[in-house]
């Protein structure tokens, strides 16, 4: 008999995004990373005398999961009842759910598919058994004044809880930036430790998460096959972290980045098909370009030949790699980290539902294209996307600002524009002028008369074109004010409100150089 042992971290968002301290956000994510890797390594050596590094019981270890496979009942009685503990005394405030499926390699009966499926199912129902919370204190116990835990420590006047002690001392390890920056000599000094290290002109920031598409359609291929799956999901993470390191020295031969300053990027998860980061907003778009674009190469170059094999995508032109979508919130850097997250995962949603809409993707037959939605968060209200698209972005029955998703290559889904379109579009305007000043503030009359008065915005937009003496000026009002017709979408799609997002980002200067 073999036992298939699987553990969960739940609600790891939570977790890391507790407090709006950017220190605190990091040393969570660096412990939830921990505990699938160094905690459940040294779980088995000291337990079982047994190395996760190399190890062919080892299936996934990574981004809060762990499939492992254990050869006699009494291993897996050990794991099962120490491992909770160690990750108790190790990350206070986290929960994992844990769960155990005995199956006979040897008869051939069970389809190892089936007991990961039936491993996923045990798991899922022990999400609603919570774990018993080991921070509660007494009510006349001082409590932490960011997070109301009980107070075990003071560390300049500031109040601290166990789980906030614990994330300080993990945040100063820098691994996941070493991960992220492909760096092994990084120094606490050299990576912003604060929202206000990472902003520059202006404090604007970015909250990205991106997801892979296409994982579904390949675990039906490969699920069933125990040493295809492991290669799947190990490869996976390679691919996934070396995106990640090229993504960044993109950045830095393209001079994006400054010489001798902090990395205004501090990485929150990465790992599986995971990818979550908080960086300086005006990197944030070519940054997750660079990012998915890699993301492709690197799929194709490691799994590329697992999923021509098995013929897992039969119609498209991509059939030898894996895509993502991208979410960016743009917030302010006050803005509380929970939410601005919250955002960046529904735009990642959208953005897969708008690459899943074509019916072959739907059927799994083909794959979903590389694309990426943003917003810039305006006010202080503290809403879902939908709220804020009614709100902002749906000025009247005809038309919407919504012109996102932005496609990583050129589609033939009607409507639609590539990123590289929209930041050529973003940098014209960028470089036009006094003309061009003159164009943003008439573009931005007619967004408001648009929610107010239709009719008079359509007069707005006329003498606005009709004002402007530049030819390529004439032409960028043109494409950027038409109202593009989509399939499935009742309304005409606008790309100026996007485009002026994207040039106020880059270039809005609202602090002095002493306070850069």
């Amino acid at each position: 008999m073999k036992y298939l042992y699987g553990a969960v971290v739940q609600g790891i968002q939570q977790f890391i995004f507790q407090t709006n301290e950017l220190k605190d956000i990091v040393g969570a994510s660096e412990l939830v990373d921990s505990i699938c890797t160094k905690t459940f390594e040294e779980l088995l050596s000291n337990q079982l005398g047994k190395k996760l590094k190399d190890n062919k019981n080892a299936i996934i270890n990574a981004a809060g999961n762990i499939k492992y496979e254990l050869d006699t009942r009494e291993e897996c009685e050990q794991i099962v009842r120490n491992f909770p503990k160690i990750v108790l005394e190790t990350a206070p405030g986290i929960t994992i759910s844990q769960a155990v499926v005995e199956y006979d390699e040897t008869s051939g009966q069970e389809k190892f598919e089936d007991v990961v499926n039936k491993l996923e199912n045990l798991l899922r129902a022990q999400r609603n058994k919570p774990m018993p919370n080991t921070t509660i204190g007494l009510m006349g116990i001082e409590r932490s004044h960011t997070t109301n835990l009980p107070v075990v420590q003071l560390d300049k006047n500031e109040h601290l809880d166990a789980v906030t002690v614990q994330k300080r001392k993990a945040g100063k390890m820098l691994k996941l930036c070493e991960i992220a920056f492909g760096k092994k000599d990084l120094k606490w000094e050299d990576v912003a430790t604060s929202p206000d290290q990472m902003t520059a002109k202006n404090d604007w920031i970015a909250v990205i998460h991106a997801d892979g598409n296409g994982l579904g359609q390949i675990v039906q291929k490969v699920g069933n096959q125990r040493d295809k799956f492991k290669d799947f999901s190990q490869k996976l993470d390679k691919a996934t972290k070396e995106a990640a390191v090229n993504a960044y020295c993109k950045l830095i031969k393209q001079g994006l980045l400054e010489q001798n300053k902090r990395i205004p990027i501090r990485p929150i998860v990465i790992g599986g098909d995971d990818f979550t980061v908080i960086c300086r907003a005006n990197i944030a778009l070519q940054y997750v370009s660079y990012f998915i674009d890699e993301f492709e190469t690197k799929t194709q170059e490691h799994l590329g030949s697992i999923i021509k094999e098995n013929n897992v995508f039969e119609e498209g032109t991509i059939r030898d790699r894996l895509t993502a979508c991208a979410g960016i919130a743009y917030v302010k850097s006050s803005y509380p980290f929970y939410y601005a997250y919250e955002l960046a995962e529904t735009l990642c949603s959208h953005a897969k539902k708008d690459a899943k809409s074509k019916p072959s993707v739907q059927q799994g037959k083909e794959l979903a294209a590389s694309c990426i939605m943003f917003h810039k968060v305006q006010d202080s209200f503290v809403e879902n996307y939908g709220e804020i698209a009614r709100r902002e972005l749906n000025p009247n029955k005809e038309v919407t600002f919504e012109f996102g998703p932005y496609y990583l290559w050129p589609t033939d889904m009607k409507g639609h524009w590539t990123i590289e379109q929209l930041t050529k579009k973003a940098a014209f305007i960028d470089n036009a002028g006094k003309e061009g000043n003159a164009i943003k503030s008439h573009l931005r009359k007619w967004f408001t008369l648009l929610h107010d008065n239709p009719g008079m915005a359509k007069q707005h937009l006329a003498r606005t074109k009709s004002l402007v003496s530049d030819s390529s000026l004439k032409t960028f009002i043109e494409d950027t004010t038409l109202a593009v017709e989509r399939d499935r979408s009742e309304k005409k799609h606008i790309p100026a409100y996007d485009i002026l997002t994207i040039h106020t980002i880059n270039t809005q200067e609202t602090r002095t150089e002493d306070e850069k």
